[in-house]
């Protein structure tokens, strides 16, 4: 399979990487971006033999059995089109599109098409664990769950650099941040837990002047079963370290599980506890998302994360930032 990449970012390395574990079946061979030394440099290190500064070029060029699209979200529905009028399969990096409005144009335009959608958080080793037991009932029927995320990236570090700005720089001009950016990923994952959700209230502020969006978020949901379910999420937390790393607890009938640092805990019925290398997990998600890809379109069955699907995951986002009221009057 010859697979052409589009987008030269932070984000494409670890799409790279995942893409050589597949070698020889799988081939980068090509990459697109405008900024030709970012091109360059990823080819470089990568040993993909051509880089071009158009999508167009390197499509008419090269004519790839698939594509994947690490680009900013902006370009994502042009670039999708791209691929889909080619009838090359797609997969683009999540959101489908920068507004629910987009996306749902998006997917009426390329009904049948074979697009994924690269939501990989979902694809992480202790979620799909803890999804797996929840499925198979360890707990009993589950109640309540919630996912924090406590992180001071946005904060002063001391040398007076923002971690999370030096690794993300374009956070700063994001208005909409921390829920269409980060919490994408969490509300998405509650999905999988919990099944069909309903946001029923939102909180987003900002602590963070230097940044146009929000940085913290409190969003409250419920479940087509009857489970209530939280995302608590603050970028700018006193005392937190400045890496991101979720906790998760989910309180069933019978038993509960508990995402702490490294360790996942079942306690109550049928107590476990497993223990993950958390680097391993974050680049063995970009993987498994591109090992499923590669294997559904060789063998013609269902992506995981189609575009409808993802549709539901860009709903629960744009609820947040309704009820909230985000952004604020005149912010």
């Amino acid at each position: 399979m010859r697979v052409a990449l589009i987008g030269a970012g932070m984000v494409s390395r670890h799409h790279l990487i995942a893409w050589t574990k597949l070698r020889p079946d799988v081939e980068i061979v090509a990459i697109a971006d405008p900024v030709a030394a970012n091109a360059a440099s990823r080819a470089a290190e990568f040993g993909v033999p051509s880089t071009y500064a158009t999508v167009a070029a390197m499509l008419d060029a090269e004519k790839p059995d698939a594509i994947d699209i690490a680009a900013p979200r902006e370009f994502h529905a042009e670039l999708v089109r791209l691929g889909v009028a080619r009838g090359v399969p797609v997969l683009c990096q999540k959101p489908l599109a920068p507004t629910l409005a987009e996306a749902e144009a998006l997917v009426a335009d390329t009904a049948g098409a074979r697009l994924m959608v690269h939501e990989n958080w979902r694809f992480r080793r202790y979620y799909r664990d803890a999804a797996r037991w929840i499925a198979e009932g360890t707990i009993g029927a589950v109640r309540q769950c919630q996912i924090t995320l406590l992180t001071s990236g946005l904060l002063p570090d001391a040398t007076g650099a923002r971690p999370a700005l030096v690794r993300q720089p374009f956070f700063l001009r994001e208005r909409r941040l921390l829920v269409n950016e980060v919490l994408i990923h969490h509300l998405d994952t509650l999905r999988v837990l919990l099944g069909h959700l309903t946001v029923t209230a939102a909180h987003l502020g900002r602590t963070c002047e230097d940044i146009a969006g929000e940085d913290n978020a409190l969003i409250a949901m419920k479940a087509t079963s009857g489970a209530a379910a939280v995302v608590l999420a603050n970028l700018a937390a006193p005392g937190f370290p400045p890496t991101q790393a979720d906790e998760m607890l989910a309180i069933g009938t019978t038993g509960s599980i508990r995402l702490h640092g490294n360790r996942l805990e079942r306690i109550g019925a049928a107590p476990e506890v497993r223990e993950y290398d958390l680097a391993e997990c974050y680049q063995g998600a970009y993987d498994a998302v591109i090992a499923h890809f590669v294997d559904s379109v060789r063998t013609g069955k269902a992506f995981e994360t189609t575009p409808e699907d993802n549709l539901e995951t860009l709903r629960l986002v744009e609820d947040a930032y309704r009820l909230s009221g985000w952004p604020r009057p005149g912010a």
